[in-house]
């Protein structure tokens, strides 16, 4: 059964950084495709930044040249590395595949952007 257990939100001030981290119970993580979401109150869950097997990466326009996304097989961890954070991407983050697995979201871990 895949998991997802994510890591390393908090509280930053606008223009801060923040390093997420989710660590993926599947096997052969090392083939898969995978992604980063948000989910802003009210809002529907928006995919953020994705990550092949090959190691070639996208991300979304509104990140773009702030958000990283990186991946270490060996320890079967994603990561996105956030900077200059805005107010308006206070969200609860989550990874999943690049298509998802809709039974699969873990509990995600809360962003914040405040003064």
């Amino acid at each position: 059964q895949v998991q997802f257990v994510e890591s390393g939100g908090g509280l930053v001030q606008p223009g801060g950084s923040l390093r997420l981290s989710c660590v993926v119970s599947v096997r052969m993580f090392n083939i898969r495709n995978m992604g980063w979401y948000r989910q802003a109150p009210g809002k529907q869950r928006e995919l953020v930044a994705v990550i092949f097997s090959g190691e070639y990466t996208n991300v979304a326009d509104s990140v773009s040249g702030r958000f990283t996304i990186s991946r270490d097989n060996a320890k079967n961890t994603v990561y996105l590395q956030m900077n200059n954070l805005k107010p308006e991407e206070t969200a609860v983050y989550y990874c999943n595949f690049q298509i998802p697995d809709p039974h699969a979201w873990g509990q995600g871990t809360q962003v914040t952007v405040s003064s």
